[in-house]
């Protein structure tokens, strides 16, 4: 039997890839995925290094972009060419897991900002979620993947 096959941001398997040049790691949602084969994936330190300055995502007039808060950059096209590839190159992919709130990875929970960084929505989809999620994948923030598959009972308790 084919073990499932996860795309997980980098992040929370411990590799030191947030934009402040720490991690995410998170031994309870490991635990979870035991036993499947995880992909980690990062578009941003791929695209930009680590540390980096941070990003937001700006509805604008041709759709949602990531915006440099440093420079006011357009972020956009590295991120969804580094999307776009890492799904092209894992064509089996049965479920991704995104950090929270990333303007990248967050499935449901990243924030979305007008032009004036007036905050329109918190529960956008960050670019390489959305590519994720229009290519039919199941998509999970993790803390939602981790609220929504509790621990087995312990017998005899």
């Amino acid at each position: 039997m084919k073990k499932p096959t996860v795309a997980i941001s980098a992040c929370l398997l411990g590799r030191k890839c947030r934009y402040d040049g720490t991690d995410n790691y998170d031994p309870k949602l490991l635990g979870k995925l035991e036993g499947c084969e995880l992909i980690p994936f990062c578009p941003e330190d791929h695209a930009f290094g680590t540390p980096r300055p941070t990003m937001d995502l700006i509805a604008t007039e041709e759709g949602t972009k990531a915006i440099s808060n440093l420079t006011g950059a357009d972020l956009t096209p590295p991120v969804a060419k580094y999307a776009r590839r890492f799904f092209d190159e894992h064509p089996g992919i049965d479920l991704f897991i995104g950090k929270d709130r990333s303007p990248s990875c967050g499935v449901c929970s990243a924030r979305l900002y007008d032009r004036d960084k007036r905050l329109i929505r918190s529960d956008a989809a960050g670019l390489m979620a959305r590519e994720a999620i229009e290519r039919g994948i199941e998509a999970w923030d993790a803390e939602a993947f981790i609220a929504a598959h509790p621990a087995p009972p312990i017998l005899g308790s």
